[in-house]
């Protein structure tokens, strides 16, 4: 009996090790923004150019990005920070498909387990920003959103950026879940549906700094 339960309780010593490792790295982060976007626009694509620009928006203000670490629109927002003073970071998970480390990466950490990484997401988040993405994005949003409403965090801008890739989304909350009830009319004030990427720094900024 013993000798069946020893691959559990290894597996508790790796997550464990996760946990550690990626508290110890962010250790000195006093703040950062959590981008979440498609690993499958490619570069010349405009929703690439505009995580390009998002990241240099930010870490260009000296805030630091944090991503899933892979392509598409997280490269390209790890792509526009590398260069500034923000840190460019990447939570990299361990995927069959679509989930390569991309080279735009300050400081890059690989998990294994979902779950632990989507803590470090959280643990150092002042702000969220969803760029148009599959059911990973809308994981990360809805995780942070529930955290938010439920008060397990503190409150932070939480900003969706693209009407015409989010406003069905929106439309579906306001006019089926709040209409039956499921949420509160205050719970639809979590996020904002934005158009650009512009609008979604100047939000995130201006918040970091009202707390400084």
């Amino acid at each position: 009996m013993l000798d069946a339960k020893m691959p559990e309780a290894w597996r508790v010593l790796r997550i464990q090790s996760e946990l550690v490792d990626g508290i110890e790295r962010l250790i000195a982060l006093s703040g950062a923004v959590t981008v979440f976007g498609s690993a499958r626009f490619s570069e010349d694509t405009a929703e690439y150019q505009q995580a390009v620009r998002l990241g240099e928006l930010l870490a260009g203000e000296g805030i630091s990005v944090i991503t899933g670490g892979g392509p598409g629109l997280m490269e390209g927002c790890n792509r526009g920070a590398h260069p500034q003073p923000g840190a460019s970071i990447g939570l990299n998970i361990q995927l069959p498909f679509e989930q390569a480390p991309n080279p735009y990466q300050d400081i890059s950490l690989n998990f294994r387990y979902f779950f632990v990484r989507k803590f470090m997401f959280v643990k150092h988040a002042v702000g969220f920003v969803g760029l148009p993405g599959g059911y990973g994005t809308l994981d990360e949003l809805f995780e942070a959103l529930t955290l938010v409403q439920t008060r397990k965090v503190q409150k932070f801008p939480i900003v969706l950026v693209g009407n015409q890739f989010w406003g069905g989304l929106k439309d579906w909350l306001l006019e089926t879940v709040l209409d039956r009830g499921c949420v509160d009319a205050s719970d639809l004030e979590l996020f904002r549906v934005v158009d650009t990427v512009d609008e979604a720094a100047e939000i995130i900024i201006d918040f970091i700094r009202s707390k400084e």
